[in-house]
């Protein structure tokens, strides 16, 4: 058996502005806060002597790794992202960005806003522009009937409301 895994598709290349802002915010917390942080315990662990039973040492080279790894992800991500700060012209219709707001057939409503994979959050309601479910409601009209395809078996919502900010 192989240990071989394919490289995962990258996402779709969109991104709000106040999505932006939060990656832009890690980047900035993780490099100009964190990263001396950690350096600084790393230099005095490293002071204490033999570092090869040094925990404090080990672990901090880790953190150090991790935190190196992240903010060069950062860098490239928001190189590649283009921030979409404009709502369409056709408010009518779902579109990146917009606060849509579906009816299930039992009537209980939920309300999503498609942004890009990057700000997925699901408690906050930020769905995913790549979920089979966004993907089912771009290009969408008000009142539109939406089939989604799920695990448990094909869904119909209805389009409530739309908005965008």
């Amino acid at each position: 058996m192989s240990r071989y895994r394919p490289p995962r598709p990258a996402g779709t290349p969109l991104i709000t502005p106040e999505g932006e802002a939060r990656l832009r915010a890690e980047l900035h917390e993780l490099w100009h806060v964190r990263r001396p942080q950690v350096t600084q315990a790393v230099s005095e662990a490293a002071a204490q002597g033999d570092r090869s039973e040094n925990a404090e040492y080990t672990y901090g080279k880790k953190m150090l790794r991790e935190i190196d790894s992240r903010v060069r992800f950062l860098t490239k991500r928001l190189e590649r992202l283009k921030v979409v700060s404009h709502a369409p012209t056709d408010r009518s219709k779902v579109y990146f960005g917009a606060w849509v707001t579906l009816e299930d057939e039992d009537g209980q409503e939920a309300r999503y806003r498609i942004v890009g994979p990057d700000e997925l959050d699901l408690k906050q309601g930020l769905i995913s522009i790549d979920s089979p479910l966004a993907r089912a409601l771009v290009g969408k009209p008000l009142d539109a009937e939406v089939r989604v395809e799920t695990p448990t078996g094909p869904q119909l919502r209805y389009i409530v409301a739309i908005d965008y900010p």
